[in-house]
């Protein structure tokens, strides 16, 4: 894939999404081929409010992908119901909804977070 698809993809998942989702906050996922990140963002005053990443606090370096997916979601979601935040809409980017985004995705509704 070239490198216009992947942001005209980005750029639809967002604008669809922000359109519906006006009074909550955006989860937003960033995966590499070894690591996953992940933030809650408030998009009306610009500001982060939890994150979690899998290259900060590594446990064992032998975790597969997808348990670390289900890992690095475990620990946001606690993060996120400590600060009250329940109902968030999940912003994929520009990756497709399956493999370990869709563990990630999947692991946050076991944990309580509605999306």
């Amino acid at each position: 894939m070239t490198n216009i698809s992947i942001k005209k993809r980005e750029f639809r998942v967002r604008k669809k999404l922000k359109a519906v989702n006006k009074n909550r906050y955006r989860l937003s996922v960033c995966r590499s081929l070894k690591n996953i990140s992940a933030q809650i963002i408030d998009d009306n005053n610009s500001s982060t409010l939890v994150s979690a990443s899998s290259t900060k606090g590594k446990k064992d370096n032998k975790m597969k992908k997808g348990d670390l997916s289900a890992h690095i979601a475990e620990i946001l979601a606690k993060k996120a119901l400590e600060k009250k935040i329940t109902k968030v809409y999940f912003d994929r980017g520009s990756y497709k909804y399956h493999g370990r985004i869709k563990i990630f995705a999947d692991t946050l509704r076991k944990n309580g977070l509605i999306f």
